[in-house]
């Protein structure tokens, strides 16, 4: 069963404590140390407050380098901001440099997006710059004895389970879970979607266009699966991923999991 922990802020879309989960050898992830959430860049001061108080040590930004220069990052103190985009692409899926390129296909093809979408997930698995960039991800957690740190996205939904993905897998977590974790963005981000419709709709967007925005802003289990199907291809099994492309070593694995670990 997958138990949902929203952090109680507000001005930041799909904000998540990973803690709780159990993991290798029947432990529990710790809390106050793993946060996963979409968008920052709107975030009140008392909800800045709370992530400082809550013992945010680092934030790490999976977003691209335009979206990360129009919507920047809080600055808090006493916490490091790093910019680790996950694709060597611009932009985001549904951004507005994505609709302008992809407009006439959104508008004629509904199933346009989730093409893109597998595409993407496709290519996060096999291109070496998003290979990197996890491999940085998990540097980062083992050299971070104390804190929480937050890995984000603009939706929380898209890149970031991509990282958390193997994040929650290295520390046994069961894949159901991870899967199910990754499903809840739909739920949790239901208000979310349907004031994006509203707005498509009152600009004047047709049904099959508003389709494919639904989708970029929707987990799927075809999606998730589109991440192990590739990997299940190109290198054989996930594990084999983990350890021969992400370079998990045994001694990362066990750093990771005694940080992160209940004992």
């Amino acid at each position: 069963m997958c138990t949902q922990k929203l952090l109680p802020i507000t001005t930041a879309i799909n904000p998540r404590e990973l803690g709780g989960f159990t993991g290798f050898n029947n432990r529990k992830i710790k809390m106050h140390c793993l946060l996963r959430t979409g968008n920052l860049s709107k975030m009140s001061q008392e909800d800045r407050l709370f992530l400082k108080n809550y013992g945010v040590v680092k934030i790490i930004d999976l977003r691209s380098k335009s979206e990360s220069f129009a919507h920047p990052d809080p600055q808090i103190d006493d916490v490091q901001n790093i910019f680790l985009p996950l694709s060597s692409e611009e932009g985001t899926l549904g951004g507005e440099n994505d609709l302008n390129q992809g407009a006439k296909l959104y508008n004629e093809n509904p199933h346009a997006a989730f093409k893109m979408m597998c595409d993407h997930y496709r290519d996060h698995v096999i291109e070496a710059h998003d290979q990197e960039t996890v491999r940085q991800v998990l540097k980062i957690l083992s050299e971070t004895d104390e804190g929480a740190v937050i890995f984000h996205c603009t939706e929380g939904k898209y890149r970031t389970v991509f990282v958390a993905l193997f994040v929650l897998y290295i520390l046994g977590v069961d894949l159901e879970v991870i899967r199910q974790d990754y499903l809840a963005s739909n739920e949790i981000l239901t208000e979310y979607r349907a004031a994006r419709d509203k707005e498509f709709q009152e600009a004047g967007k047709g049904l099959t266009f508003r389709a494919n925005m639904r989708v970029l802003s929707s987990a799927s289990d075809s999606l998730f699966d589109t991440i192990l199907l590739t990997i299940e291809k190109e290198y054989g099994d996930l594990e084999t991923y983990v350890r021969d492309v992400l370079n998990a070593t045994s001694e990362l694995e066990d750093k990771l999991r005694e940080l992160y670990l209940e004992k």
